[in-house]
């Protein structure tokens, strides 16, 4: 499995990080894909992805930091994004339940970060809360340009704009809430979107699935996502992670990790 979104670099596993990706790849993972959420983190996540042929980077600046950005980290974001480690611009987007940045300057953030995606042919990660509107005509506008590839990281949004994702070949992001018992709107949602459209993810350490929720994610557990979607779709859960698997392979690019070959992941 690829577990498509997971900050190894927070400081959450600076006690333990060798251990974690141990574990992880124990539990049968090929690559972890490790966004950036600013500068500093880009680099974190870039350093990670060169010490370790499992990991990936994405770079960008999340739009708690949005306020940060300026031609200078723009200029660094670009060379940074050059690297061959580099699969993705990410995560970037636009979040209105906190606010932490102006949201004009979260905008400005977003489609600065999209052209550079644009430019250098690369896919986006998305994040998005209470911001479904402006980040989706973001999205339309960034997809008529025929443009890399997309997933909405940790899907909170509803079934209409899961559909429209799907119209717009964008790939959708699931993780740890999929497993909650008080999970929602979410089952039913990811059981009804195509098989080709969807990634799982743990987001650690963050959004820990159940048993472990409220205690901090990490990679290996993203299995449980996987055992959780394959149930609610009705599949064998060899044939949802051949599936997921190649979903992500083929978003990121990752040629070292081969297509699925006779019902096994690889």
């Amino acid at each position: 499995m690829i577990d498509s979104h997971c900050h190894l670099d927070f400081p959450q596993f600076d006690q333990d990080r060798d251990e974690v990706l141990a574990r992880a790849l124990e539990a049968g993972l090929a690559a972890i894909v490790n966004p950036g959420t600013d500068l500093e983190s880009s680099r974190r996540a870039l350093a990670l992805a060169e010490g370790c042929d499992a990991i990936y980077a994405a770079v960008g600046v999340h739009p708690h930091d949005a306020s940060t950005m300026n031609p200078q980290v723009m200029l660094e974001l670009r060379q940074l994004a050059a690297h061959p480690r580099v699969v993705a611009i990410g995560e970037i987007g636009l979040d209105y339940y906190r606010d932490l940045s102006p949201r004009a300057e979260q905008r400005a953030a977003f489609e600065a970060q999209l052209a550079l995606a644009a430019e250098l042919d690369l896919p986006v990660i998305i994040h998005q809360r209470e911001s479904a509107a402006d980040v989706m005509a973001a999205l339309r506008d960034w997809a008529a340009g025929g443009h890399a590839g997309c997933v909405l990281h940790a899907f909170s949004g509803d079934a209409a704009m899961a559909h429209e994702a799907v119209e717009l070949d964008f790939h959708i992001g699931v993780g740890g809430p999929l497993t909650f018992q008080n999970a929602r709107h979410l089952p039913e949602i990811v059981s009804d979107l195509p098989a080709e459209c969807l990634l799982v993810e743990t987001d650690a350490p963050y959004l820990a699935p159940h048993p472990y929720r409220g205690k901090r994610n990490e990679p290996a557990y993203v299995r449980l996502v996987a055992e959780r979607l394959a149930g609610l779709r009705q599949m064998p859960l060899d044939a949802l992670t051949c599936q997921v698997t190649d979903n992500a392979r083929r978003l990121f690019r990752l040629t070292a990790i081969r297509a699925s070959q006779s019902g096994q992941a690889q």
